[in-house]
């Protein structure tokens, strides 16, 4: 019981979640864990759009056309950076939403657990590995 009052005092450590019986799969201490990292990961990305923000402000002209070209070619991979960036703040604030929904954790095609080591790597999935493999095929496919 010691142990019970400990955790909800501290969050649980990846060791503790790994650890944790399958029973306890998506209980409110996993899903505030996974709270608490996607909103970490939110501020991180934020930040960083902020950087970008005032950097870009900060734009230097300069009259010798190399140098411009290499400052407009720094600002374009910076751009489509936080381009991508902003496409997984949309995925984070998508599995925040089922966090609060309760689907979290749960495959989207299948119903199965997507389980903790895959949710640990990539904590916006939301397919198993198997449907996630079988929907790159069908791209594949598709697109190919």
């Amino acid at each position: 019981m010691n142990a019970k009052n400990n955790t909800a005092e501290r969050p649980l450590t990846e060791q503790e979640l790994l650890a944790a019986p399958e029973s306890d799969y998506m209980n409110a201490e996993q899903l505030a864990f996974f709270r608490d990292r996607l909103c970490a990961e939110r501020d991180t990305l934020l930040d960083a759009a902020k950087e970008t923000t005032r950097h870009l402000q900060e734009f230097e002209t300069t009259p010798d056309p190399s140098d411009r070209a290499t400052l407009e070619e720094d600002h374009t991979l910076e751009l489509r950076v936080r381009d991508r960036e902003r496409k997984m703040l949309h995925k984070i604030d998508e599995a925040i939403a089922r966090i609060d929904n309760g689907s979290f954790g749960w495959c989207e095609e299948t119903g199965e657990p997507i389980g903790l080591p895959r949710l640990l790597a990539r904590p916006t999935a939301i397919y198993s590995i198997e449907a996630q493999e079988r929907h790159e095929s069908l791209e594949r496919r598709m697109g190919g």
